[in-house]
C-alpha cells in the first residue's frame, strides 16, 4: 500500500514531507503520547507516552546499577546563596531559573531556586558526607524532574518542565573522573543504539558549547530525520571546580587534604521526541520494540459469528504472548472496523500486527504485519512466542540499520566554506570539516549559517591535518557541525 493512501486513513496529521515541525506537533497530540497543560511551555506526558518513558527508565536504570551507581533523591528547591556560591554556573542558567519567594503568605527570607540541575544541592551534601578517600568514590544518580523557564518550547524536546535522570559522583583522582565520565558516555551511546535504534555520534563539545562551569563536556548526537541534530544526551568531567566552591575534600592516602574530582551527567524525556523525529513516517510513529508501550497488538477480524470462532483464539495467542514477556494488546473493540484498527495502530507505531481471520483459526496461522516495512508475513500458531520475539528482534534491527543508512547518507565532508554553506542550506545533514579550535571561527560560522560544533569526535581530536573550514589556516581537529535542536 502507497504511502499517500495510508496517510488517508490517518486524521489530523499534517504529512511529515510538507511541514515537518506541524507533523512532529500534530502527531505527539494524536497519537497521545503528550498535551499541552495550561501553564505555558508545560506539557502533560499521557500514558502512552509515559509508558515509553518507563520502558526507557527501567532499560537504563539497569545500566546505571550494572556500573556501581545507586539511586537517590535530593531536593527539589536550592537556595539562592548555593547558586550564587559558583557564579559561572549560575549565570549558564539564570535566565531560565523558576523563583520561590513566599511560603504560603510569608515572604522566604532566601529565595529557593526550583531545580535546573542538581550540582549545587548535590555539592553541599556531598561536602558533608565525604571526609576520607574510604568514602570515595560517591556513585549516585537520581531520576527528577527539573524546571527550566525556556522561551521557545516544543514538547519532548525542550519544556518548562521535563523529566530526566542525573548522575553526581566524587573521585580521588581527575583519571578516575575522566574514566567515569567516558563510561557513561559510552553507556548512553549503546543504550540509544541498540534500544532506541537511534545511530549517534559521541564526543567532545567546545568550550564555548560545554556546560556551565565543566572542565569538560562530551555528548551524544543523533542526526533526526528532517536533517537537523539532536544532543542526545551529555557526560560532565567537573574537575574540582564545584568540589573547591562547595569545599568537598577528602584525607587522601597520605592523610593530605584533597578536593574530590566530580561527574555529572544525564538523558532525558527528549528521547522520547528523538524516537518520534528519527523513526516517524507519514502514516505515524514507528517505535523500535525495545521501548514500545505496546509490542504486539492484535486485531480480530471480525465477520459473521467471530466472537464464537476467532476472538477465542485471538485471548490464548494473547495470554500466550503475555507470558511470553512481550507487551500484548487485544483490540477487541466492537464500535471499529479491522480497517480503522490497522490504520490507528500504525498511527500509534506498533512494531508488529496480529490479523487474525476465520481463515487463519481454519489454518492454524496468523497474518504479521512489521510496521516499520508494511511486509506482511503468514506465520504458523505452533511455537508462535519463539517466532514473534525473533521477528521483534529483526523488525528492532532493520529500524536501526536504516537509521545508520540515513546518517551516512547525510553526512558529508566540505573542504572550504562555499561548500560548507551549501551544503547546510540545501542538504543539512551532518557535515565533517576541519576546525582550527579558534572560538572566532565558530561564532562566525554560528552566525551566518545557524549550524553548530555539535561534537568533535572521539577519533578525531589529533592526529589529523586539514584547512579549517572557515578560515583555512592549519588545523588538527575534525568536526561535526550540524543544525539543531
Amino acid at each position: 500500500m502507497s504511502e499517500a493512501k495510508e496517510e488517508r486513513l490517518v486524521t489530523q496529521i499534517t504529512p511529515k514531507s510538507e511541514d515537518f515541525s506541524r507533523w512532529y506537533i500534530d502527531l505527539i497530540r494524536r497519537a497521545e503520547l503528550a498535551d499541552y497543560a495550561p501553564m505555558k511551555g508545560m506539557m502533560v506526558i499521557r500514558p502512552y507516552g509515559y509508558a515509553i518513558w518507563e520502558n526507557i527508565q527501567k532499560l537504563l536504570d539497569r545500566r546505571i546499577k550494572a556500573t556501581g551507581h545507586v539511586n537517590a533523591y535530593f531536593p527539589v528547591f536550592i537556595p539562592e546563596s548555593f547558586l550564587r556560591k559558583e557564579m559561572e554556573h549560575l549565570k549558564g542558567f539564570a535566565p531560565e531559573v523558576a523563583w520561590v519567594t513566599h511560603g504560603g503568605d510569608d515572604e522566604l527570607e532566601e529565595r529557593l531556586a526550583v531545580r535546573p540541575t542538581s550540582e549545587a544541592i548535590i555539592g553541599f551534601m556531598y561536602a558533608k558526607w565525604i571526609k576520607s578517600w574510604r568514602d570515595l568514590p560517591v556513585l549516585i544518580n537520581q531520576w527528577a524532574n527539573v524546571v527550566r523557564w525556556e522561551k521557545v518550547t516544543r514538547p519532548f524536546l525542550r519544556t518548562t518542565e521535563f523529566l530526566w535522570q542525573e548522575g553526581h559522583t566524587a573521585h580521588e583522582t581527575y583519571e578516575q573522573a575522566q574514566e567515569e565520565t567516558l563510561l557513561i558516555l559510552n553507556m548512553y551511546k549503546e543504550f540509544v543504539e541498540n534500544e532506541l535504534a537511534i545511530p549517534v555520534i559521541h564526543g567532545r563539545k567546545t568550550e564555548r558549547e560545554k556546560f556551565a562551569g565543566a572542565l569538560a563536556t562530551y555528548a551524544i548526537e543523533g542526526l533526526m530525520s528532517d536533517g537537523k541534530a539532536l544532543q542526545m544526551g551529555t557526560s560532565h568531567n567537573l574537575g574540582q571546580h564545584f568540589a573547591q566552591v562547595f569545599n568537598i575534600r577528602f584525607e587522601d592516602r597520605n592523610q593530605n587534604l584533597q578536593y574530590v574530582w566530580q561527574t555529572s551527567w544525564g538523558v532525558s524525556t527528549r528521547l522520547i521526541g528523538a524516537l518520534v523525529m528519527a523513526h516517524g513516517d507519514d502514516s505515524g510513529l514507528v517505535f523500535p520494540p525495545q521501548v514500545a508501550p505496546i509490542q504486539v497488538i492484535i486485531v480480530p477480524i471480525s465477520i459473521g459469528n467471530w466472537k464464537d470462532t476467532v476472538l477465542p483464539v485471538a485471548l490464548k495467542i494473547k495470554e500466550s504472548l503475555d507470558k511470553a514477556g512481550l507487551r500484548v494488546f487485544l483490540d477487541d473493540r466492537t464500535e471499529y472496523t479491522p480497517g480503522w484498527k490497522f490504520a490507528e495502530w500504525e498511527l500509534r507505531g506498533v512494531p508488529l500486527r496480529l490479523e487474525i481471520g476465520p481463515r487463519d483459526v481454519k489454518n492454524n496461522q496468523v497474518v504479521a504485519v512489521r510496521r516499520e516495512t508494511r511486509e506482511k508475513l503468514i506465520i504458523n500458531q505452533d511455537n508462535l512466542e519463539e517466532k514473534i520475539k525473533e521477528l521483534l528482534a529483526l523488525v528492532q534491527k532493520t529500524m536501526f540499520e536504516k537509521a545508520l543508512a540515513f546518517q551516512q547518507a547525510n553526512t558529508r565532508e566540505a573542504e572550504n566554506y562555499e561548500e560548507f554553506k551549501s551544503i547546510i542550506e540545501e542538504k543539512r545533514g551532518f557535515i565533517r570539516a576541519f576546525w582550527c579550535g579558534a572560538e572566532e571561527c565558530e561564532a562566525r560560522i554560528k552566525e551566518e549559517t545557524m549550524a553548530t560544533i555539535r561534537v568533535i569526535p572521539m577519533d578525531e581530536e589529533g592526529g589529523v591535518n586539514g584547512r579549517c573550514v572557515y578560515c583555512q589556516k592549519e588545523a588538527h581537529t575534525r568536526a561535526i557541525f550540524a543544525r539543531s535542536y
